[in-house]
C-alpha cells in the first residue's frame, strides 16, 4: 500500500517521496522529467528518510554525469530528445526539421537557423552531462519561437531548473580549457561570465561579443 507522498522543493530539482506499507528495508528512485522520485520503507524515521533521499538523489546525479549524451549519439537519438523537451518545456511548439551534431562548430555549443528549421550541436557537447546537452538543445529550440534573447526568450526558459546549473558548467569548461565563454543579456538571468585578460605577448583581437581575447582562441555558444 503507497502512503501520501511528500514534495519537496531542492535547488535544483523537485523530490517527491514516496512511503510504502509493502517496502521493509529497500530503498529506490528514479527520475520523471525534472522531478525526483523516492521509494521508502514506511517505518523510515525522519532523519533516515533524510539521508536517504539525498543518498540516492546524489547517485541519480553520478548516473546521469556518467551517461552524458552518450544515449544521444545519433542524431536521431537527438531528433527524439528534442521532440522531448519541446513537449516538455515548450508545449510541443518548437518543431525543427532537423537537428544533428556537427564538428565543424568550433565557436558555439549550438546553433539554429530559424528560417529552415534546423539545428546543429556541437560534437563537443557528447562528452558532457545530459542536463548539459539539454539546455543547449532547449536554448536551440527557444531559438525557433523567439530569435532574440529578450523577455520572452527567458519566459520560454523559465521553466528548465537546470539552466543556471548547466550555464556554469559551460563557463567552467571554456575557462578550463582557456577560452572565452560568450557574454549573454543581462535578460536571461543568469550569471555572466568573467572577461579575462588577453595574454600580454599575443597579439589581441576582439570577437563578436566585443570580448578581447587572444587570436587562436574562439568565442564558445
Amino acid at each position: 500500500m503507497m502512503t501520501a507522498s511528500a514534495l519537496r522543493a531542492g535547488a535544483d530539482q523537485q523530490v517527491e517521496i514516496r512511503r510504502s506499507s509493502k517496502r521493509r528495508r529497500t530503498v529506490s528512485a528514479r527520475r520523471e522529467g525534472q522531478r525526483t522520485i523516492v521509494f521508502i520503507p514506511e517505518g523510515l524515521s525522519d532523519d533516515e528518510e533524510v539521508h536517504w533521499v539525498g543518498e540516492m538523489v546524489r547517485r541519480l546525479d553520478a548516473s546521469d554525469s556518467r551517461k552524458g549524451a552518450g544515449a544521444l549519439g545519433s542524431d536521431s537519438a537527438l531528433v527524439e530528445r528534442a521532440r522531448q523537451l519541446s513537449a516538455q518545456f515548450l508545449s510541443g511548439l518548437a518543431r525543427p526539421v532537423s537537428v544533428r551534431w556537427v564538428q565543424n562548430q568550433q565557436q558555439r555549443w549550438g546553433s539554429c537557423t530559424p528560417d529552415d528549421g534546423t539545428i546543429r550541436l556541437s560534437h563537443r557537447l557528447k562528452m558532457m552531462p545530459a542536463y548539459v546537452v539539454d539546455f543547449v538543445l532547449l536554448h536551440e529550440l527557444a531559438h525557433l519561437l523567439e530569435p532574440g534573447h529578450g523577455p520572452r526568450f527567458v519566459a520560454l526558459l523559465g521553466a528548465f531548473s537546470d539552466a543556471a546549473k548547466a550555464q556554469g558548467y559551460l563557463e567552467g569548461f571554456s575557462a578550463a580549457h582557456l577560452v572565452d565563454a560568450p557574454t549573454r543579456p543581462k535578460s536571461e538571468r543568469f550569471p555572466e561570465p568573467p572577461v579575462r585578460v588577453p595574454n600580454p605577448h599575443t597579439r589581441p583581437g576582439v570577437n563578436r561579443n566585443g570580448l578581447l581575447l587572444n587570436n587562436n582562441e574562439p568565442s564558445l555558444w
